[in-house]
Parts: structure tokens; C-alpha cells; sequence
């Protein structure tokens, strides 16, 4: 009886720690996408291991934040993003963030302005997921 017990309770604590984990992935997925598609693949790979640590996925985390910019990754970043809004926007608000994109890969403009773009359709259209990106603070 008392095996069964350490059993639920071990379960229970990877159950939390899996919580915890996708709690963390959510807020940083685009974040780390926007550095690193390699990490952020070798994450979405970690994510479907049974026992996780949240350390290790801090220091995936982390190691991706702390590379310099790459303007291919960071549109790539904002093209997923994008998919959240494809159904609601307006044709006018997509070409508006084409061009954003545009001027940004071109140097005319920082991806502080397209965040501030996106943030504009996130009051526009919520999108619970991406409300808590870090990706998305400035």
C-alpha cells in the first residue's frame, strides 16, 4: 500500500512539474523562436519526454535569449504569430504587417514597432495564448 502511495505522489509531482514546464514554454516559446529554431525544436522534443526538469529547460531558455538577434528568425517568429490573427484580421491589417516586416528585414525599423503592431491586434482580437508571451514585451 505504501508503494502505490510514492507512486501517486510521484506521479503527482511530474504532473506538476509538467505544468510548470508548459507554463514556462508558453510564456517563451516565440521568444526563443525568435533566436533559435534549433533550440525551440529541441524543447518541443524535451516537452514530450515523461519526467522533466524545469532547470534544463531554463537553461535551453536561456541559452536562446541570450544569442544575438537574427532578423530570419525573428520573422519567423512573427509569421507564427501572425497565424493566430490570419482568420480575424482585416486585409488592410495584413498588408499593414507585411510591410512592417518588410521595413524591418530592410533595417528601416526595429521589431519593437511590430510588436507594437501585434500587441494593437491582440486588444483588437485576445489571444489568451500570446497575452503572456515575453516575446511580446518591450
Amino acid at each position: 500500500m505504501g508503494k502505490d502511495k510514492l507512486l501517486n505522489l510521484e506521479e503527482f509531482e511530474n504532473k506538476e512539474v509538467r505544468k510548470r514546464c508548459q507554463k514556462l514554454w508558453a510564456s517563451n516559446k516565440y521568444l526563443v523562436l525568435s533566436k533559435s529554431q534549433n533550440i525551440y525544436k529541441e524543447i518541443r522534443e524535451y516537452l514530450k519526454n515523461d519526467n522533466l526538469d524545469i532547470e534544463y529547460l531554463n537553461v535551453l531558455t536561456e541559452k536562446a535569449i541570450n544569442m544575438d538577434e537574427d532578423k530570419g528568425q525573428v520573422i519567423n517568429a512573427f509569421e507564427h504569430i501572425w497565424g493566430y490573427f490570419k482568420k480575424d484580421a482585416k486585409k488592410y491589417e495584413l498588408e499593414k504587417f507585411r510591410n512592417l516586416i518588410t521595413m524591418y528585414r530592410s533595417g528601416k525599423i526595429d521589431k519593437e514597432y511590430i510588436i507594437s503592431y501585434i500587441n494593437e491586434l491582440l486588444y483588437k482580437y485576445p489571444k489568451k495564448y500570446l497575452l503572456n508571451s515575453n516575446f511580446l514585451i518591450y
